[in-house]
């Protein structure tokens, strides 16, 4: 579709701006949800060789490949057809593509498209189970959790994460990304917090890779992500915020049940055996 626009761009295009015309809240939360869940990958890091070099990698060539599928289309689809902002839609690039190459470059970015979204789900999914998999060998889950399947995927883990998503599915898509990224403001707080607490109070801890900064460092890097967390937070709707705000008050009240369910015996809680301890060196 970029070798197809080239004779049709008009790069003056790209510098239209109406400031009066942008809905901020959608714009923030949409970027936001494009660019976050990069700390999704340390759930996987036991399932990846020496992750200490491959991770920090991994993560710097993602970024570059995942920024240019963002920015290039875009200057395709601004520069190479006349500026209608009320065709821009859910789908709107197929059209784009339609303009530019005909139907079968719609039914190209359409199968990418679809194949992408598939991609996603299951990137999502293995990072969901995979996470549920280590709460259950810390002790904080039920051991039925922490169970693999032949090929060594947590199948537990898998039902429950695709179950939450099948739940999500009668919200609209801007509803979702609003309300996902609500609750991950809560997270990235929280790891935030973790992260620098850790760093204090465990310096010489055993990880599989460290950030080569120290606890001031540590400090100045969460400000920046933390200040652009509020404003999401901010921006969030009354229907987001009370869907998340449900959502938080399970996950409180959870926690002591799953306590007394322990204590009772309803359900096996167990630590494997093969889990380091943060306080070995």
């Amino acid at each position: 579709m970029g070798l197809v626009s080239i004779p049709k761009l008009e790069p003056s295009r790209w510098f239209v701006v109406d400031f009066n015309n942008v809905d901020w809240g959608l714009y923030l939360n949409t970027l936001f949800w494009n660019l976050n869940y990069w700390d999704s990958i340390s759930t996987l890091t036991g399932e990846v060789e020496n992750p200490n070099k491959t991770l920090p990698k991994a993560l710097f060539y993602a970024l570059i490949l995942v920024v240019s599928a963002y920015f290039f289309p875009l200057l395709i689809g601004t520069g190479a057809v006349p500026l209608d902002r009320e065709m821009w839609s859910d789908g709107y690039f197929s059209e784009i593509a339609k303009l530019l190459g005909g139907v079968w470059l719609r039914s190209w970015i359409q199968g990418a498209s679809a194949l992408s979204n598939m991609g996603m789900f299951v990137a999502e999914m293995s990072s969901d189970s995979f996470q549920l998999l280590g709460m259950a060998e810390r002790g904080m889950l039920p051991e039925i959790f922490s169970k693999r399947s032949r090929h060594g995927t947590p199948l537990t883990g898998i039902i429950f994460s695709a179950s939450g998503v099948i739940l999500l599915s009668w919200l609209s898509f801007q509803e979702i990304v609003a309300a996902e990224n609500f609750l991950y403001c809560f997270g990235m707080i929280m790891e935030f917090i973790a992260f620098v607490k850790l760093r204090i109070e465990y310096p010489a801890a055993p990880r599989p890779y460290k950030i080569p900064v120290g606890t001031v460092g540590a400090i100045l890097i969460c400000i920046p992500p933390t200040l652009l967390i509020l404003v999401v937070l901010a921006l969030a709707s009354l229907k987001v915020m009370a869907i998340s705000s449900v959502a938080v008050i399970i996950g409180l009240i959870m926690q002591p049940c799953l306590g007394y369910a322990e204590k009772k015996r309803w359900f096996r809680f167990s630590i494997s055996s093969d889990l380091s301890s943060i306080h070995s060196v």
